[in-house]
Parts: structure tokens; sequence; C-alpha cells
């Protein structure tokens, strides 16, 4: 897969997933534009990514307005010439059963994880529609496509994504433009390590590889629905679950 001198988005990339989605990209040659909630993390996040060589372009952004996505995908625009790839990272959770759930932490989900996609889609899809190409790919989840007890508004958000995936790609797909979307199981993070090892066995169980995925097996299920070895493939949910969810 190359991406030498591609112009990519990723959101929510100042670590976790989205800064290796970013990491893998930069070390493919692209140039990167990432955005996250606090300005200091993203700093840090572009000195790391400025070692590999390329473009680095990052900005706190709050994906909910609208008018802010805009902004930023133009200053990408104007920073970088075009604009090739968008990756929708950027999500959060506010779990609780469903009757104990307030309306604010259902709306705070939604409104990040769902709308924030949407919002920020639609503005980098105006520049790939009029250039005739271009190519996103949502972060989905697994609890999107199974359910899950206590995460109904970020269950509800990542079957969403799910839909807006398939949507957009039969809306955009006429210009060129692919949308696809990967939907990880459960991924080795900070928070995953710290957990007592009784409790990482049993939420182990029911995952055939009996591993948690690494932040990188989801960047490089990304990468490839992003390359031209990819190319036929639009409107995909990329399951990376370890067998999971089959």
């Amino acid at each position: 897969m190359d991406f030498k001198g591609k112009n990519i988005i990723v959101t929510g990339a100042t670590r976790g997933i989205g800064l290796s989605i970013a990491e893998a990209f930069a070390q493919q040659g692209a140039n990167v534009a990432i955005c996250g909630t606090r300005e200091d993390a993203v700093t840090k996040a572009v000195e790391g990514l400025s070692s590999f060589g390329g473009k680095v372009f990052g900005r706190a952004v709050n994906i909910a307005h609208a008018a802010e996505c805009d902004a930023f995908v133009a200053d990408v625009v104007k920073e970088f010439g075009s604009l090739d790839v968008l990756v929708n990272n950027a999500g959060i959770t506010k779990d609780n059963l469903a009757v104990r759930m307030s309306e604010e932490d259902w709306r705070a989900v939604i409104d990040v994880n769902l709308t924030g996609t949407f919002f920020m889609s639609k503005a980098a899809l105006k520049v790939m529609f009029k250039k005739r190409t271009g190519n996103v790919v949502n972060i989905s989840s697994v609890v999107g496509e199974m359910g899950n007890a206590g995460q109904a508004n970020y269950v509800a958000s990542k079957a969403g994504i799910i839909g807006l995936t398939k949507t957009f790609a039969k809306e955009f797909g006429s210009r060129n433009i692919r949308v696809n979307a990967v939907a990880p199981g459960f991924v080795r993070t900070a928070m995953t390590d710290a957990l007592p090892q009784d409790v990482k066995e049993k939420a182990l169980e029911n995952v055939p590889l009996k591993r948690f995925a690494e932040t990188q097996d989801i960047a490089k299920a990304v990468l490839f629905l992003a390359s031209e070895d990819a190319s036929y493939i639009t409107g995909h949910i990329l399951s990376v679950n370890g067998g999971l969810y089959i």
C-alpha cells in the first residue's frame, strides 16, 4: 500500500486507535491532519507524527459542531492542497443502563459519535465530490452489530454509523468515492491493560483468537479499505473482532 503524498484526515487521533491510524498513514508517506478535543494533546501528537517526514496539521475541534468541521476541513485543504481520505474515528462513551441513562449522556454520545461523523463526512465529501475521487473510512464497533447491555447510547451511535456508511456509499459511488467502515471488537488499550487478569480472561471467553486486538490491527484494516487494494469495495463493514461476533 502506497500513500505517499496522499492527504489524510483522522479524527480523534491524539491517542489509542486514532493515533495508531494516523501513524500508519504517516509511515506510508502520507500527509496527515488530525483533530482532538484538547489542544495540548493535539500538539503532542503532531510532534510525534512529524518524525515520519510528511506534512502534519492538527487542531482542537468539537466535531459535534458543523461549523468547526467545515472550518477544519477547509484549513486542511488550504494546508495540503487537497483531501484524499477521511477517517472518522472520534468517539466517546458514557455508559449506563438505559433506565438510568440521563438525557445529557444520551445526547452527548450521539452528538459526538454519530452527528460528528455526519458533520465531518459532509464537509469532506463536498471536497471529494468536486474532485470526483475520495475515500471515507468510519470506525463503528462490534457492539453496533450485536448490541450491548449498558451502552444504549454508544450502541445506537455505532449502529447509526453503519447506516451512514452504506447510505454515503450509495450516494457518492458515482463520483468514485468509496465509503466503508471498520467495526473493532475488544482492543488492547491502557484501560484494558489495567483490568484484573480474571476480568480480562472472562472478556476473552467468547473471542476465538483469545486476545485483544492491538490498535495496529485496526489501523491495518483502515489502511486496506483506504487503499487501491480495496478499489472495488464500498459500503462494506469490515469486522475486526477476533471472531467475537460471527
